[in-house]
């Protein structure tokens, strides 16, 4: 990871690039020549790699800069995702380096979806190839709109208009087909720094900006923290020594800000609590977190909270509950995607079983050829797709908030494939997949009733006579499995949002099931 030395701007938001192209078309190149031509490499750097590289006998290039991956640099291909840092006079950046072999598309996707815009290298002598077009669907999919395609190697061409404004238009063409309008197309080239930070001598004809210029006219979008709050439960941390009885909600915080007082509801168990404290790991206390920062927070009235649930702040917009949601997946496994069988989804920190219940349409995503008769997706293809859960989990639609609508499908315990929920569908039932408790406008809650039967009775009754829906389960013995099963059959009867009562039974003879209505 390279780095720059100087004190970056504290007026200018950093922008998040993602530099994407196929294999050897010279994106490297083309990093290195921007780190170099805007001062951003560490002190001595460029000096280093020309002295190894006359040392080896080889001739220098750019490349080289960003080559930190030994194996990167015998087999002449990028890996990683690298980020890499640099800055011009307007702004700070971060570039991620996408792989641009067809094996590390997965890669890529993971740098898209951090980016706010975007570079597409292609060659000028090669033209566009299928992963030109494979990263370009993708950076679309992925919701970027800002995108410039450097035509690069033009030196390799003679500067030959025509072969730049062939390549354009062809590749023009293929982003209208996704409703992606390019911010424009740079005839650069990498190895020889034409039109990355001035004007080429040799391209007089063309009049437009400079890659840097470029960069510098993209706008970056609003900060994350002025967004809805968004932080998945990653656990619930509790601490028992010296008295210390505090139960924090912990994880990192996607989206928006959240202050002590404020009441929260997590999904997609509907649960409300609100903030009694914001607690932090080795620093000063703090009255509230925002977007990035790994956090932790108190509730008022304790709740249980698995791994899995997201936090949200009461009277900003909700997340959607779903069982069966739309979504446009990329699959990357090597046996192909099909219906009726179990994958695991994973958004955020939760993990659900999930099934593929209708292949709507597949397309190749190099050609944009659309096959709406295909049952299965096979690898790098992308597909529109209906997936039903095994259970409720909490999300937001693409359209809304990017970062709580990605996920990944998993099968065996790797990375298939990566999708963007699309559109939240009803259950079988018609209806969406909203908490039970929240539907019926009630708390779930345990009530243990100790003593006479009695007390629990008239507890019972007077929430049914109140409109609730609740339940009476009488308790044969406290023997250590009696309470266990009870304790397992509350946690059920919870999660559906139901009030449970729980007191002594009757006394009876028979030695049936220790858990009796009331």
């Amino acid at each position: 990871m390279l780095t720059a030395t100087a004190t970056l701007p504290t007026d200018h938001r950093r922008l998040n690039l993602v530099i994407g192209g196929h294999v050897d078309h010279g994106k490297s190149t083309i990093i290195g020549r921007l780190l170099a031509d805007t001062r951003s490499l560490p002190e001595g750097k460029l000096e280093q790699v020309r002295a190894r590289c006359e040392r080896n006998s080889k001739p220098f290039e750019y490349a080289f800069l960003l080559d930190a991956l030994k194996d990167e640099q015998a087999q002449g291909i990028t890996i990683d995702a690298a980020r890499v840092f640099f800055k011009t006079a307007q702004r700070p950046y971060i570039l991620i380096d996408a792989p641009g072999h067809i094996e590390f598309l997965r890669n890529l996707i993971t740098g898209a979806a951090r980016a706010e815009a975007a570079l597409l290298v292609i060659d000028a002598k090669e033209g566009v190839r299928e992963n030109s077009r494979r990263h370009g669907y993708m950076m679309g999919m992925l919701g970027i709109r800002q995108l410039v395609v450097l035509v690069n190697k033009m030196d390799l061409v003679g500067y030959d208009r025509e072969v730049f404004r062939r390549i354009e238009a062809e590749f023009r063409a293929f982003l209208s087909q996704l409703g992606v309008k390019p911010d424009g197309f740079i005839p650069v080239s990498g190895r020889e720094g034409d039109n990355i930070a001035s004007r080429a001598a040799a391209m007089p004809w063309y009049q437009g900006p400079t890659v840097l210029e470029t960069l510098d006219r993209f706008r970056s979008e609003e900060p994350d923290s002025d967004k809805p709050f968004r932080m998945a439960v990653q656990d619930v941390y509790k601490f028992t020594g010296q008295g210390d009885e505090r139960r924090i909600v912990a994880g990192t915080i996607d989206s928006g800000r959240v202050s002590a007082g404020e009441e929260v509801v997590f999904y997609p168990s509907g649960k409300r609590s609100k903030v009694a404290s914001i607690e932090v790991f080795s620093r000063a206390p703090q009255s509230a977190a925002k977007a990035g920062e790994a956090t932790g927070f108190t509730l008022a009235e304790q709740i249980y909270l698995s791994r899995g649930e997201i936090a949200t702040v009461a009277g900003q917009p909700r997340l959607q509950v779903v069982t069966r949601l739309k979504a446009s997946i990329f699959w990357l496994g090597r046996e192909p995607l099909v219906k009726q069988k179990d994958y695991v989804l994973k958004l955020g920190s939760a993990r659900v079983p999930v099934r593929v219940e209708e292949i709507h349409r597949v397309l190749d995503a190099s050609t944009l050829d659309v096959d709406d008769a295909k049952s299965q997706v096979d690898r790098h293809e992308v597909a529109e797709c209906t997936l039903r859960t095994s259970r409720p989990i909490a999300c937001d639609l693409a359209s809304d908030l990017a970062a709580t609508s990605r996920f990944v499908l998993v099968e065996d315990y790797e990375i298939r494939g990566g999708g963007i929920v699309r559109e939240a569908l009803p259950d079988a039932a018609g209806k969406g997949a909203v908490p039970f408790a929240a539907r019926h406008h009630q708390r779930a809650l345990v009530l243990v009733a100790a003593g006479e039967r009695g007390p629990a009775m008239k507890a019972d009754d007077g929430l049914l006579d109140a409109g609730r829906i609740a339940t009476c389960l009488g308790l044969e013995s406290s023997s250590e499995e009696t309470l266990r099963r009870i304790s397992e059959a509350a946690q059920l009867l919870r999660d559906a949002g139901v009030i449970l009562v729980a007191g002594p039974a009757e006394p009876t003879t028979e030695r049936g099931s220790v858990l009796e209505p009331c």
